[in-house]
């Protein structure tokens, strides 16, 4: 499945550059749009850059394609779009603000410890039904 293999490649390229608190969300059970969201760490503009691109060649080279790039300018954040997955390579401070695991039903990263790539699963939110008696 190439879903799974553009989430290797991307996981891959995000390790080889040193990009920390990798979390992936797999969110099929909230959206059609995309299947995956993958969240990273990157220290400085300069390294959420670099692995802005080299997420983007790993891809290519895994048979995928890069259907767009957000962000690279200030490289606070960069978003790269893969199709099924779409990859966020944040900046730490805008990170917490925007905290995109939360939004999408993952897993936090917790500060300070050892950061192994985390896979979570979100779950359809539950129907707000109102029963009258």
């Amino acid at each position: 499945m190439l879903d799974d293999a553009l989430t290797r490649a991307a996981v891959s390229a995000l390790e080889d550059i040193k990009a920390h608190d990798i979390t992936v969300i797999d969110v099929r059970a909230l959206t059609s749009l995309f299947d995956t969201v993958i969240v990273a760490s990157a220290d400085s503009a300069r390294q959420t850059k670099a692995l802005a691109r080299h997420v983007q060649d790993e891809a290519k080279t895994a048979g995928g394609s890069v259907f767009g790039i957000e962000g690279e300018g200030s490289g606070e954040w960069v978003l790269v779009d893969l199709g099924d997955v779409v990859v966020h390579i944040m900046q730490p401070a805008i990170r917490d603000y925007y905290n995109l695991e939360e939004l999408w039903g993952g897993n936090r990263p917790v500060p300070g410890r050892a950061s192994p790539v985390v896979h979570t699963r979100a779950r359809a939110p539950e129907a707000n039904v109102e029963t009258r008696p």
